[in-house]
């Protein structure tokens, strides 16, 4: 609490002696003074024992010991999220794009907005804040959406992530265990996984946002139906992406420079948004394989084909379109094993062992295959709308409880523990 008041209070007052100044030097002044601390903060509880771990490293290898030793950091809970927040708000500020509150508490009911806190969006001042400023009215509408859209999100981080969960960890903690069957159906159920975990982190968090009549913004926009690794990025957790895209590549002068400014943005704000993600090389070289996936598309100026949601005049994808998706996922797939691997030489094994594993063979959990099937037919049939339960609307009473129902007992039926018994089945 302590941290988010300091950050909060700072950038608050930046924001105020941003907008009342007229000296373009002092301006940059107050914006640096935001951006160290901020960015201080960040790197302290996150990243210090990262660098000293790597700078001892460094100087092992050239035989010189450095007694080091690694700090004793808890890492507070969402500053990841709320700390670009308000870096956002004060960058904002000082381009002129909004004009800095006057309300203590408005701005610090923005920051620590609990809905959003922990797990993001991370929403932008022009969205979020003008909200807090209007005398808030119950919408039953924004409600009953809210809670479509939280029930989904349950599903998708109870229902699917956790199962997968289930079945990941076995296989990613003992990779030389299993077959190579096995080993990509893991990679598989990652993938899975950890679209369960972030979008529905985000569905509940919008849906308990729209019980209180906020509207945030949307965070995923059915990223595993994407024609190209572009397109997957401009649907992937948005309000990261697009925070990296305005408050970094373009700054950095984006797409519009000579061939070697291009590779060096798309690298920069790949390799940044790894860093992100977390301390550790597995996160880095993640981001380095999306920005080699990326750079094609930036080098021929294709990287903005594919604007609009995916067969948007028909109900199955074009041959193209089909191909163009799972190319993308097979990508994808491929660059979430370092994502999820705990070393690069845990990431390096796993890959090894696709290829020279043994025989062993882990069971197959068939019901959370068929469930995860559910999930993208489920996600297909609703791609046009923000999030997939928004069709019902419309559907009679009684068939819509039926649905809201049958989510519910998937819920409470699979709400993963260690005795769960699955249907299993073998290769």
């Amino acid at each position: 609490m302590t941290l988010i008041a300091f950050s909060s209070l700072v950038d608050y007052n930046v924001g105020l002696q941003i907008d009342k100044t007229k000296t373009i030097n002092k301006r940059k002044l107050l914006l640096a003074f935001s951006l160290i601390v901020n960015i201080g903060l960040l790197g302290y509880f996150k990243y210090s024992n990262f660098f000293i771990e790597n700078f001892k490293l460094a100087f092992e290898s050239i035989g010189i010991t450095m007694h080091l030793s690694s700090l004793q950091i808890i890492l507070p809970v969402g500053i990841s999220f709320y700390t670009f927040q308000t870096m956002g708000y004060t960058i904002d500020v000082y381009r002129r794009k909004i004009n800095p509150t006057n309300n203590i508490v408005q701005f610090f009911a923005y920051v620590s907005f609990f809905p959003q806190l922990v797990a993001g969006p991370i929403e932008r001042a022009k969205n979020l804040l003008p909200q807090f400023q209007v005398k808030r009215k119950f919408r039953y509408d924004y409600a009953v959406d809210g809670m479509r859209q939280i029930l989904w999100g349950f599903f998708k981080k109870m229902v699917i992530a956790d199962n997968c969960a289930l079945f990941v960890n076995q296989v990613f903690d003992a990779p030389e265990d299993f077959s190579f069957i096995t080993l990509i159906f893991g990679m598989l159920l990652f993938a899975f996984q950890i679209y369960g975990d972030f979008s529905g982190y985000s569905d509940i968090a919008i849906g308990t946002a729209k019980l209180f009549g906020f509207n945030l913004m949307q965070n995923f926009a059915y990223p595993y139906f994407s024609r190209d690794i572009a397109e997957f990025w401009r649907r992937w957790h948005i309000s990261l992406s697009t925070w990296f895209r305005d408050y970094v590549y373009i700054p950095l002068g984006g797409s519009k420079g000579g061939t070697v400014m291009k590779i060096r943005n798309v690298f920069v704000i790949f390799l940044v948004s790894g860093f992100w993600h977390g301390a550790n090389w597995t996160f880095i070289i993640w981001g380095f394989l999306n920005a080699l996936f990326f750079l094609p598309l930036i080098l021929m100026n294709k990287n903005r084909t594919y604007l609009d949601i995916v067969a948007v005049n028909s109900s199955l994808p074009s041959l193209r379109e089909f191909l163009g998706i799972i190319s993308t996922f097979v990508l994808t797939t491929f660059a979430w094993v370092f994502f999820r691997a705990e070393t690069l030489g845990d990431s390096m094994n796993y890959l090894y062992q696709i290829v020279n594993g043994n025989e062993g063979i882990l069971r197959y959990p068939i019901v959370i295959l068929c469930l995860s099937v559910i999930l993208i037919l489920v996600e297909w049939i609703g791609r046009k709308r923000a999030h997939p339960l928004a069709i019902l609307e419309g559907y009679p009473v009684l068939f819509r409880q039926l649905v809201y129902l049958s989510i519910l007992l998937l819920i409470i039926l699979f709400m993963p523990n260690e005795a769960n018994s699955f249907i299993y089945f073998q290769f």
